[in-house]
């Protein structure tokens, strides 16, 4: 059996070729998106493809053109988020369209090519070894729809990525310089240490990091109209990167994105205002610091 050391160069599989090619297709796609922005956590359970979808739709209240590509490929929940599960993929212009929601927000997400009862499986080139070949073929298939998809001109581009510090790592490594990132937590000490872990890893590398949202900072009592905390004595998140907002938790909106309701259904309510005032410092952030084209 050959080693690593017995192949010359890429073993005649043109490997260097395809990424090349392949980056290209990727770059021609995304020309026409002003801004690219990965929604991580490294921590699953803080409600970042909730926050991911909500964002999406305070961005689009206020004019902006912005679409989601759901990177969780083997955990999708952006399609019934957003109310696209039934989507059929449709010839656009040059590439595939992009299915839509109600108020016009794109939205890519194996959630509306597989059902929720199947999971989405790999074949390994070697029986019994589908770990070491699954990570390599998510990323072929994310270059895949990168540029199989008509992204159009947008003001935003956003990625819902996995959990996982280290899928945070590997995205950053994978998407283009230009992709700036902003990272999700809870107020929970557990929380902020894997959040913490990713902002190390990713401040080790030239990648934009944006900041951090606070998600569930506190409890929204519909009956009483005010947001109760939900830890007694709030602690510092100690995550050395800026808070660009908190967001009380709302069991309104947890019923409302298991309906595909849009984001304009909350738009008055505390939860509603607090995703504005994120929009806006992150639209404010990546405009100040301009296009990273």
């Amino acid at each position: 059996m050959k080693g690593y050391h017995d192949i010359a160069g890429d073993g005649g599989s043109r490997i260097h070729e395809q990424v090349a090619e392949q980056r290209t297709r990727i770059t021609d796609g995304l020309a026409g998106v002003r801004h690219l922005v990965a929604i991580g956590s490294g921590k699953g359970g803080v409600g970042k493809s909730t926050l991911t979808l909500q964002l999406a739709g305070a961005l689009r209240a206020r004019g902006l053109r912005v679409a989601i590509l759901d990177a969780d490929f083997n955990g999708p929940s952006q399609a019934r988020m957003a109310g696209v599960q039934e989507a059929l993929f449709v010839p656009g212009g040059h590439k595939v369209a992009l299915p839509r929601t109600r108020d016009g927000i794109g939205v890519f997400s194996m959630g509306s090519v597989i059902p929720e009862s199947e999971s989405l499986e790999f074949e390994s080139a070697a029986h019994g070894e589908s770990h070491t070949w699954r990570a390599t073929r998510e990323f072929a298939l994310l270059g895949e729809i990168l540029g199989a998809f008509e992204w159009g001109e947008l003001d935003l581009l956003l990625f819902d990525l996995p959990p996982g510090a280290e899928r945070t790592v590997q995205y950053a490594d994978f998407l283009e310089s230009r992709t700036s990132f902003l990272l999700v937590t809870i107020p929970s000490a557990v929380a902020r240490g894997v959040v913490a872990r990713s902002v190390a890893a990713l401040s080790k590398d030239p990648h934009r990091l944006l900041g951090y949202v606070e998600n569930m900072s506190g409890y929204y009592c519909r009956d009483c109209d005010a947001i109760k905390p939900l830890f007694a004595a709030p602690e510092a998140s100690g995550l050395e990167i800026p808070c660009l907002g908190t967001i009380p938790f709302d069991p309104e909106l947890a019923r409302h994105c298991d309906r595909g309701i849009p984001f304009a259904a909350l738009r008055e309510s505390p939860v509603g205002r607090s995703l504005e005032q994120v929009a806006q410092e992150l639209w404010d952030r990546l405009e100040s610091t301009g296009s990273p084209r």
